[in-house]
Formats: structure tokens, sequence, C-alpha cells
């Protein structure tokens, strides 16, 4: 799996410097849903997370940072989401879980707070979760992990290729989705589903 690279200048040593760090964070994220990332700068976050700028520059060396650890958290809350999901179990093949997987990226779309906007990055930085592999190889690298350890199923260059490309498209359209309606066009979220989960289920009859 793509080993991922903490943009901070140094961890949080104690459980306020940690909790002052997450604030930081929720501040970015308000000010990316208020503004979008052109409005955001280091001086707004510190003001927002009640901290002084200090602080900010004494964890984070500049936006894109700060960015970049946001979208860390998404990635993270993501993965949890969606291995809590495949744990439940249900499906009839690994293909199946398309829609679960597509339904928690739509719901952290309408929830959670700005990631309409950055979601895993590429507003700021289409590396920005790894200067080596751009975002969304990043999010198939780990949902391929998941697939891999839930199902047991053989990890091969022709599975990272399927679900790489599984990404992808579904970002394409997805977008193209949230493009219509902020909450996500009913009818293009369905199509996306319909799109990839016919896609992989083809790559299994293949293999």
């Amino acid at each position: 799996m793509t080993e991922i690279r903490t943009p901070l200048r140094r961890r949080p040593a104690q459980r306020r410097s940690a909790e002052r760090v997450q604030r930081m964070l929720d501040a970015c994220a308000d000010i990316l849903d208020e503004d979008g990332y052109d409005g955001l700068t280091t001086t707004r976050i510190a003001q927002r997370a009640e901290v002084a700028i200090g602080s900010v520059y004494q964890f984070f060396p500049d936006k894109r940072a700060v960015a970049q650890a946001l979208a860390l958290r998404n990635l993270e809350e993501f993965g949890d989401r969606v291995s809590a999901r495949l744990a439940e179990g249900g499906f009839g093949d690994w293909s199946d879980t398309v829609g679960a997987i597509i339904d928690i990226f739509v719901a952290m779309h309408r929830a959670v707070p700005g990631f309409r906007v950055l979601r895993f990055g590429d507003v700021a930085d289409v590396n920005l979760l790894d200067s080596d592999a751009d975002n969304n190889a990043v999010v198939a690298d780990r949902l391929r992990t998941m697939i891999v350890e839930t199902f047991g199923i053989q990890d091969t260059p022709g599975l990272a290729t399927a679900l790489a490309i599984s990404v992808e498209a579904g970002d394409a359209v997805l977008k193209m989705a949230f493009r219509r309606d902020p909450d996500g066009d009913p009818a293009i979220v369905a199509e996306a589903e319909r799109l990839i989960h016919g896609y992989l289920a083809a790559h299994i009859d293949e293999s």
C-alpha cells in the first residue's frame, strides 16, 4: 500500500496540542465550504480555530499542508467507513461493494465539512496525498487493500489496474452528479454505480 508522509512539521506530543491541530483542520474545512481553496489562508485558519498564528506554523508550513492534513483525515474517515461496511457483509461478490462504497462517498460529500470542496485533495494539488502518486491512485490503493483482505482474493496487477480505472471513472461521473445537484443527482449517481459495477463484473468474468 502507498506510504503517505505526514504534512506536519512535528507531531503533537500532548493531548491539548492534538486537539489544537484538529481545531485547525476543522477551521480549514469550514473556510473551504465558505470560500473555497482560494479563500483559505493560514491567518484565517488561526482566527477560526482561535489559536495564535504561531501555533499554525508550529505544525504546518503553509495552507497547502493544512489542506493535505485535512485530505488525509478525509481519506482515513472514508477508509474507516468502507471497512466497517465491508465487515457487515451481505455481498455476493467483491464487485457488489461498488454501491456501498459510492453511497459512503456521497454521504461524506453531503455531510462532512470541507469534503465537497477538498475531497481527497485535487482542488489543491493532484499529488496532495502523496508526492509520488496522484490522489485517485492513493484512494484506489487503499480500496484494493481492503477488498483483498476482506474477500481473500489474489492481489494482482490486473486487479490494481481495474480498481484504478474504476476510481478514475467514478470520480469523473460523480463530479458530474454534484455539478448538476449540490447533493448529487440521484440518476447520475445510479449510473456511476451501474457503470463501475458492470466494468468490475466483466473484469471478474475475464479473470
